[in-house]
């Protein structure tokens, strides 16, 4: 896949697009080149216009329906390595409500003995 990139990226520049050229900028982007692929992509491409390769490939994709009306599904279940992380943060809520219910009285939001003043 990375040759088909170096190969893509080397074509817009207007460069030939030669597997030296291809490793090269594999190298440049920090990979290591498979010369096995470079020379089956450039024996595939032979011969062929980029131009008129995307184009059909265009004209094929756009039969292919994407998208949809499928809404957002239900949480799935945990997997392994998250569900350790899941298990924590329940705890933490309950640390923060704990330290919200302690708030040493006087405060009666519905008027009730506690509440200070008349109707309101």
């Amino acid at each position: 896949m990375q040759e088909l990139a170096a190969y893509m990226l080397l074509k817009i520049s207007g460069k030939e697009g030669s597997a030296d050229e291809i490793s090269q900028v594999i190298a440049a982007g920090g990979g290591e080149a498979n010369a096995d692929a470079i020379s089956l992509l450039l024996a595939d491409l032979e011969g062929k216009d980029v131009n008129e390769l995307l184009s059909s490939g265009m004209n094929k994709l756009k039969d292919v329906v994407m998208g949809g009306g499928g809404g957002g599904g239900g949480g799935g279940g945990a997997s392994s390595a998250g569900g350790a992380a899941a298990a924590e943060a329940p705890k933490e809520e309950e640390k923060e409500e704990e330290e919200e219910m302690d708030l040493g009285g006087g405060m009666d939001m519905f008027g009730g003995e506690e509440a200070a003043g008349g109707d309101y």
